[in-house]
């Protein structure tokens, strides 16, 4: 009896409010380990190719053809780090690169935002279509643009005025920084076509009574972007400057277009093969010997090791800042 009283009020129980109550919340359970389950799915397949980096730049090289191997090794070591480090002369080149990446990204958000607010506040004939040519930057292929480029800085030559008063062709700027700096010094770097419509969509949508205040107070164009529309910009002062560090940071083409000779890291990274090659060689008991073949797949865990090395202040970067992009990037113009 006892029994059938139990099967008696599972059953009403199932078939009343408890029981839509319970099959809510299982049906809600199951939905939220189904996210889980995709959400943990997508950011593996993210990071797994930093934590297979991560992996190999601890892995000893007797672990290489051991195919019970996976992500964890089981003989550790520092001596990959030490040698991609000296591949990639890590901490000079990464202070030069900072250096002159940080200077790119403050001359190119200037410059844009000054552009931007240009398009956005005043009118003069041709501006739509100056406006559309800018953006169309973003669209045309650099290596269709490659050879007259480097013609333009192998023969620098401005509004013709060396040419004029010495006779010469023009000045090389070829392997130094100054082709990036005067890019980036007037709006025309990297993604600067990106960075105009950022900043002329944003100044755009303030309101013109905060001008027409400060021009009655006497103030002219430069004096009221600078004190007052520039501090109001803040959300795309922080999506440009870190869109244009990261892009700037991770640029191979211009750097290997103009200055193939300096010592970056994306012109590091681009021979750090061979140069693993020969630091390796360099490091065997009889010292330097080109006839002795290195283990191309050790080779590829140095590479692995100093690519790892390269992104590493990158990484770092993102989990400080991520908060404040990703609330920039809503307030901006991207979105509005």
């Amino acid at each position: 009896m006892q029994l059938q009283k139990w099967v008696s009020d599972t059953q009403s129980m199932l078939t009343g409010n408890q029981g839509h109550r319970l099959r809510s919340k299982l049906q809600n359970a199951l939905w939220s380990l189904f996210r889980y389950a995709i959400v943990i799915g997508i950011c593996f397949i993210i990071l797994y190719p930093i934590i297979r980096k991560i992996s190999v730049a601890v892995m000893d090289k007797q672990d290489i053809y051991n195919p019970t191997i996976f992500l964890i090794p089981q003989h550790f070591t520092w001596e990959n780090i030490k040698i991609a480090v000296k591949v990639l002369d890590y901490f000079p080149t990464l202070g030069n690169t900072l250096l002159f990446v940080t200077v790119t990204m403050l001359l190119s958000t200037m410059s844009c935002a000054l552009a931007g607010y240009g398009f956005a506040r005043f009118d003069f004939p041709g501006k739509n279509i100056l406006f559309s040519l800018a953006v169309l930057t973003i669209l045309i292929p650099a290596n269709t643009l490659m050879v007259p480029m480097y013609l333009h800085f192998r023969s620098f030559d401005f509004l013709g005025l060396i040419h004029l008063l010495t006779g010469k062709d023009g000045v090389n700027l070829i392997n130094t920084y100054w082709p990036t700096t005067i890019s980036a010094l007037t709006a025309n770097g990297i993604k600067a076509g990106l960075f105009i419509y950022i900043f002329r969509q944003f100044f755009r949508n303030l309101p013109k009574e905060i001008e027409e205040s400060a021009l009655i107070d006497g103030a002219g164009g430069f004096k009221t972007f600078f004190r007052i529309m520039l501090p109001n910009a803040v959300p795309p002062l922080v999506t440009v400057l870190l869109f244009s560090f990261v892009w700037q940071y991770n640029d191979s083409f211009y750097t290997s277009l103009y200055m193939s000779q300096m010592n970056l890291m994306p012109t590091m990274i681009a021979s750090i093969s061979a140069n693993a090659n020969t630091v390796i060689q360099s490091m065997l008991p009889g010292g330097y010997d080109p006839n002795v073949k290195i283990d191309p797949n050790y080779i590829a865990m140095i590479v692995d090791t100093g690519i790892l090395l390269v992104i590493t202040p990158l990484i770092v970067l993102y989990m400080f800042v991520q908060r404040y992009f990703v609330e920039s990037v809503e307030r901006s113009g991207i979105v509005g």
